[in-house]
């Protein structure tokens, strides 16, 4: 960026003191992270221009979200307008018309070059924020995590994880008794989040390859950092998808980058646009999540930036987190608004110069209060900034100039095509099929041994009785009757055998008498 000072982004200049202040953002304060407020059209996204093109001149890699499509221009040279000219002629600042080396990048694949991760990657946590599961589908969800893990099963995709929940119903006597209870009713829910999900664009982001950080944290040939732009224009129809990734990315940064302490320079800055998103309505463990990932980070290099209509919309334990602070106007119409503009003013260092809640209603457009850290970490007192214009376009680039950045891109063809390798769905599907083969050939074992049991008993019907064998001729019965001349002889010889044996006994008595 044009007279850029050595020891940090000139952000602009402010007349408080009628001196011409210039506001300075110092690189090694520019890690302890920061917050763009305003209301919609009061210059947000232009000063999120200016900060990622003067990150990116100091060689620091920027990625920052597109919300409405016109922060493409940063990879056009600018054209200013005499307006322009004229408020960088007051603030002694010479514009020197340039784009920054500009990677485009979308959830879908069409404004940009796609981004996806693994759905093991995102991990429960994300994931059920995503399909906005209550706890108990939380619980089930966090089951069907552990019991892939534990079987080595790739959560890669959608249909991965679809099919990994219908493995754990299946199953879900046997894993209860391992893990808790799996109600069939909690599955059946988050199905049908997951099929909601898949046609709000997510099948989309969900695969391989994956997004590798160190594509993004890079600097081009001339020494300057890579300002990666992600196109969210679609993306913001589902807030939740949109919230989830950009924390999944903060997430990566913070488990990959090693630690540096407090560095000269950032290693990448984050700008995070619509930030309220992410916390609107986020449960308890997520908010922690998101406090936790923002205090440590930035001993690893990264700063992150929120911007959002009202400082408000950032819970307290982040928005302590924030110690450079940029706030364009803000309305209060409403009770609420007026809230919100009372928490505005009292986040800022006091000064005694103007009252801040009434400095805040009277920004015109292109100006702010603002409020950064100093040399020793303190907050320097707030000043009303006029803040200075960008080197590159102020409005979205066209479909052409859009698709000439990309082929020009370092990365044009490592992401364009998906790939499908093998993971949960083709091992279960495959455990289907062989269990569904045995069934089968058991059914035909059974049917056969059946078949042939039928076909035996068949047979032995229809085989004819073998003849018996001829019996033996009967010996012919002699009959029990006595012819007359049989009687006369058995008469006749017993009445001669009685008186032989009457002659013998008397004889033989008459001799024992006589003795």
């Amino acid at each position: 960026m044009s007279d850029l000072p050595a020891t940090g982004l000139f952000m602009g200049q402010s007349n408080d003191t009628g001196a011409g202040v210039p506001e300075i953002l110092l690189w090694q304060r520019a890690n302890r992270h920061g917050v763009i407020a305003g209301a919609t059209g009061t210059g947000k996204t232009v000063t999120l221009q200016i900060l990622a093109q003067g990150f990116s001149d100091a060689g620091v890699p920027v990625f920052c979200a597109d919300v409405k499509g016109d922060l493409s221009g940063i990879s056009q040279p600018g054209a200013p307008s005499e307006k322009l000219i004229a408020r960088a002629t007051g603030m002694g600042l010479t514009l020197n018309p340039k784009a920054a080396p500009t990677v485009f990048w979308d959830l879908y694949g069409q404004k940009g070059h796609p981004v996806r991760a693994t759905v093991s990657e995102i991990g429960p946590l994300l994931m059920a924020r995503m399909m906005d599961l209550n706890d108990v589908q939380e619980g089930v969800l966090t089951v069907a995590f552990h019991v892939a893990d534990k079987e080595g099963l790739l959560l890669l995709d959608l249909d991965d994880l679809r099919s990994m929940l219908t493995y754990v119903a299946e199953n879900a006597a046997k894993i209860g008794r391992e893990v808790g209870n799996v109600a069939p009713a909690s599955i059946a829910s988050i199905q049908r989040a997951l099929l909601q999900l898949e046609q709000d664009g997510g099948d989309a982001f969900f695969g391989e390859p994956a997004l590798r950080l160190t594509d993004m944290i890079r600097t081009s040939l001339d020494g300057r950092g890579q300002v990666n732009v992600l196109d969210s224009t679609r993306l913001m129809n589902s807030p939740r998808l949109y919230g989830a990734f950009l924390l999944w990315l903060m997430s990566e940064l913070f488990e990959q980058l090693p630690e540096v302490g407090d560095p000269e320079k950032p290693k990448i800055v984050f700008f995070f646009d619509e930030a309220h998103l992410l916390f609107k309505d986020a449960p308890k463990p997520l908010l922690e999540k998101v406090e936790q990932v923002v205090r440590l980070i930035r001993s690893k290099g990264v700063g992150i930036y929120f911007i959002t209509q009202n400082p408000a919309d950032i819970p307290d334990s982040v928005l302590a987190q924030l110690g450079n602070r940029v706030q364009h106007a803000l309305r209060a119409y409403t009770p609420s608004d007026q809230r919100g503009l009372k928490a505005a003013s009292e986040s800022f260092r006091v000064n005694p110069a103007f009252d801040t809640a009434e400095a805040i209603q009277a920004l015109g457009t292109g100006e702010a209060l603002v409020s950064v850290l100093d040399e020793k970490g303190a907050p320097t007192i707030t000043a009303r900034t006029l803040i200075r214009p960008p080197d590159s376009r102020l409005g979205p680039a066209t479909d052409a100039e859009r698709a000439s950045v990309m082929a020009a891109s370092p990365v044009a063809g490592v992401y364009d095509k998906a790939i499908d390798r093998e993971s949960a769905e083709e091992v279960l599907a495959a455990r289907h099929a062989a269990a569904d083969q045995a069934a089968d050939a058991e059914e035909a074992a059974k049917a056969e041994a059946k078949a042939q049991a039928q076909a035996d008993k068949a047979a032995a019907r229809a085989a004819p009785r073998a003849a018996p064998a001829p019996r033996a001729p009967a010996a012919p019965r002699r009959s029990t009757r006595e012819t007359p001349i049989e009687a006369m002889t058995k008469s006749v010889l017993r009445t001669a055998g009685s008186t032989i044996t009457r002659e013998l006994l008397r004889g033989l008595l008459g001799s024992l008498k006589k003795r």
